[in-house]
C-alpha cells in the first residue's frame, strides 16, 4: 500500500491520464483493505466471542477505520481514510441515481450515515493531524466536536480486543487463498502483515473467489472470510464516479 502511494504522488506530477489512472487505482485498493478489515471485525467478534452491545454492522464499521488509525503510519492512514469514507459516498450516489430507495430495514445502516461516521471516528483519533481532512469532507462541527469522544469509545473496546491478539504473539493463523488479481495481491500482503503481528483463537481462511455478485462476507459456518472477485470490478465503476 505504501508503495502504491509513492506511485501516486509520482503519477501526479506526471500527466493527467497516469494520474488519473494511480488515483483510481488507490481508490479500489484503499475500499477492498476497509472491506476486508470490516469483515475481519466480523470474525473477530465470532471468533474472541467480543461482546456487541448495538449493531454488530457498526461495531465492524468501527473496527476497519479503528484498524487504519491502528496500523499505519499517518500519511498512508489519512490516504485510506479519504478512499473509504469516498467509497460510502460512490455507494450512496450510485443508488440515489439509480432511483433505489433506502433500505431502512437493512442491517447495514445508511452509506451517507457509513460516511460521516468513519471520518468523525477516524478525525476523533487525532484531531490536530487530521484537521484538514475533517474539514475537507465536510464534517460538520456540532459532529467533530463529539468525535474525540467517539474514538474514545472505539479504543477502549476495539483496541483492548486488537491489544489482546498482539499480546499472544505471530502466527498463522490467517490462512489466505487467493489469485494474483489485485484483490488477492492486497489480501495477501495484508494477511501476511497481520501473521507477523498478532494470532487469532483459531484459524481464519481469507478466500477470493467469483461468487456472482460483487459481495464480500464472513461466513461463522466455515469460519471464512470471502471476498468475491466481481467486488474489484463494482470498486473501479465507483472510482469512475469521483
Amino acid at each position: 500500500m505504501r508503495l502504491s502511494r509513492l506511485l501516486l504522488s509520482l503519477a501526479l506530477l506526471a500527466c493527467p491520464a497516469v494520474a488519473e489512472e494511480a488515483e483510481q487505482n488507490a481508490f479500489v485498493e484503499g475500499n477492498i483493505i476497509g472491506i476486508f478489515y470490516h469483515e475481519l471485525g466480523h470474525a473477530v467478534i465470532d471468533l474472541e466471542g467480543v461482546p456487541i452491545f448495538g449493531q454488530e454492522e457498526d461495531a465492524a464499521d468501527t473496527f476497519s477505520i479503528f484498524m487504519i488509525h491502528a496500523l499505519f503510519e499517518e500519511e498512508t492512514a489519512q490516504d485510506l481514510a479519504y478512499d473509504v469514507s469516498f467509497g460510502f459516498w460512490a455507494e450512496a450516489d450510485l443508488a440515489f441515481e439509480n432511483e433505489e430507495d433506502v433500505a431502512w430495514w437493512d442491517e447495514h445502516g445508511p452509506d451517507e450515515q457509513r460516511f460521516y461516521n468513519t471520518i468523525c471516528i477516524f478525525y476523533g483519533g487525532d484531531p490536530d493531524a487530521r484537521a484538514d481532512l475533517a474539514a475537507d469532507l465536510d464534517l460538520p462541527e456540532e459532529r467533530a466536536e463529539q468525535c474525540p469522544f467517539e474514538f474514545d469509545q472505539a479504543e477502549a473496546s476495539w483496541g483492548t480486543v486488537l491489544d489482546e491478539l498482539v499480546d499472544r504473539g505471530p502466527g498463522e493463523t490467517l490462512v489466505f487463498d487467493g489469485d494474483d488479481s489485485l484483490t488477492g495481491q492486497i489480501l495477501a500482503q495484508e494477511v501476511e502483515d497481520l501473521n507477523a503481528m498478532l494470532s487469532l483463537s483459531a484459524p481464519l481462511q481469507i478466500t477470493v473467489e467469483s461468487c456472482g455478485e460483487s459481495n464480500a462476507f464472513y461466513d461463522a459456518e466455515t469460519v471464512e472470510i470471502i471476498m468475491c472477485a466481481e467486488f474489484e470490478d463494482h470498486l473501479f465503476k465507483l472510482a469512475d464516479r469521483l
